[in-house]
């Protein structure tokens, strides 16, 4: 009886070393793995991101100059320094549509002409 439990005690000591050797090193490894291409994908979000806040932040330093808060008034707001004029243009009149006599049933102006 000795032998027969030991016969079976080894595969099944083997098989608990087996999983314990499993769990200790292929599961934390392919967590590691993961979290490395998580901190990868993150690293170059937050490069992304910091190359965007430059290019913000040179566009709110470049809005904070009176020059620049004086051309977008006069572009934006048509705003004029006192003593200064401003004139708009107005485009051109739309031709007046030609309606035939009697279209529809003369119910329309007639057509000059």
């Amino acid at each position: 009886m000795n032998r027969r439990v030991r016969r079976t005690l080894g595969p099944v000591v083997g098989a608990v070393v087996l999983l314990g050797v499993l769990f200790l090193t292929v599961f934390p490894t392919r967590t590691w793995l993961d979290q490395r291409s998580s901190i990868s994908a993150s690293q170059s979000r937050l490069a992304q991101l910091d190359a965007e806040l430059a290019e913000l932040d040179a566009r709110v330093a470049a809005l904070d100059s009176p020059e620049e808060i004086e051309r977008i008034a006069r572009r934006d707001f048509s705003m004029v320094r006192p003593g200064e004029e401003a004139y708009i243009v107005l485009p051109a009149p739309a031709p007046p549509i030609k309606i035939p006599p009697g279209w529809p049933f003369t119910s329309g102006p007639a057509a000059e002409e």
